[in-house]
């Protein structure tokens, strides 16, 4: 099979300095790093990102979760209660172009590594603050992963059914989607860097609160004004056996042709569902008519026979049928990526250039790239390197 993937080398010379663990912060990096950027994580000798560990009962060894945030990167292992340790990172923010850091609120400062001590450092660097709460707010202190974000966010509270509990989605958007405004973000400020010199510092907290609440409407169209619309279950009765079809209001041939597709045209002009308004008033009946076709059909097959006539319908695929996915694998979505210590068939960035799509490379060593980052940043050879590694330093 032809190579369908390739370096992307849109940020070929810009230097980050990656403070960042976890999701929020990691999956921003990434993006630095798969677009080019030489991304260096700097981690705790010994220990490293939280997020290698994560396994309870099982060894450190740099899980999937570790490997899925940090391909592409360098990693160095560096103690920052050295002052020497310190120093040496304080040299390398120096040089940097872009520093991230996504740690429990104060620890940066405490190490004086925030804002404005780098900005002295280096006037020019795009320096990256990712929190939870914002600086300023009531819950500034507050710890926060991706569901707390998703609860006090809000997306949470429009999830689930009107007479049930809330649900939290099952993807974790409030981190990931994190990392993705930030990274484009940077991207703007290092564009105008590059025209004005003057350093930026862009800050995101995943969580705010904005005017009325929506409702929870289950499956259905948060605006409530669109019928048929939502999951119908398919042929095999599995959890995940369902499509999701929606016709919209404003191309009434969606509905027409649903009609005609189930064999149902004697609908098209029934009283009871010849508009968009009655068909919302008497959408319980619709869905039933409608998912007494759907429950003859394969999910996959059924999205096919809508898609051909037009209607926008999608199977509902669990994780594992995307995993394995043909397709995505063809397309070089899913490579095979060979880390370290393992091997694991991952995603990629979705977006193809001149046809091709960013090649992955595995997720560092803790401190597999302390040598090479150290001499090629700094100029530290290797007899200075062993008496750090003496002192403790590295």
């Amino acid at each position: 099979m032809a190579d369908i993937t390739q370096d992307f080398n849109f940020l070929q010379g810009v230097k980050v300095v990656d403070f960042t663990q976890f999701e929020a912060g990691t999956t921003c990096t990434e993006v630095l790093a798969w677009f080019g950027a030489e991304v260096v994580k700097i981690e705790n000798p010994g220990r490293g990102d939280p997020g290698r560990r994560l396994r309870p009962g099982k060894p450190d060894d740099d899980p999937w979760y570790f490997r899925q945030f940090n391909v592409n990167k360098k990693s160095i292992a560096i103690n920052l209660k050295s002052p020497k340790g310190l120093d040496i990172v304080k040299q390398m923010l120096k040089k940097a172009d872009i520093t991230a850091e996504n740690m429990a609120p104060g620890t940066i400062e405490r190490l004086g590594l925030d804002y404005e001590s780098v900005k002295k450092i280096n006037p020019g660097i795009i320096y990256c603050r990712v929190k939870g709460f914002s600086p300023g707010s009531p819950h500034a202190k507050g710890l926060a992963f991706d569901m707390i974000a998703q609860a006090a966010g809000g997306p949470i509270s429009v999830t689930g059914w009107p007479d049930q509990p809330p649900v939290k989605p099952g993807l974790s958007f409030g981190d990931t989607g994190t990392g993705m405004l930030m990274a484009a973000t940077i991207l703007g400020a290092l564009h105008e860097r590059n025209r004005t010199g003057q350093g930026r510092l862009p800050e995101i907290a995943t969580m705010a609160r904005t005017g009325k609440p929506a409702q929870r409407r289950g499956s259905k169209p948060s605006a409530g004004n669109n019928a048929p619309a939502g999951l119908y279950p398919c042929k095999g009765g599995g959890p995940n056996d369902y499509l999701y079809i929606t016709t919209s209001r404003a191309n009434p041939e969606h509905y027409s042709r649903l009609m005609k597709l189930i064999g149902r045209e004697d609908l098209i002009e029934d009283p009871r569902f010849a508009t968009g308004d009655v068909r919302v008033k008497n959408s319980d009946e619709l869905d039933g008519i409608i998912g007494e076709w759907t429950s003859k059909h394969d999910k996959r097959d059924a999205m096919e026979k809508l898609i051909a006539i037009g209607v926008p319908a999608g199977a509902v695929f669990d994780t594992l049928e995307l995993q394995n996915e043909p397709d995505f694998e063809e397309r070089g979505f899913m490579q095979h990526v060979k880390h370290h210590n393992g091997e694991d068939k991952m995603a990629t960035w979705p977006v193809r250039i001149d046809g091709k799509t960013i090649r992955l490379k595995g997720a560092p060593a803790l401190g597999g790239n302390t040598a090479e980052v150290l001499q090629s940043w700094l100029g530290i050879g290797a007899g200075d390197l062993e008496s750090l590694r003496g002192e403790g330093v590295l």
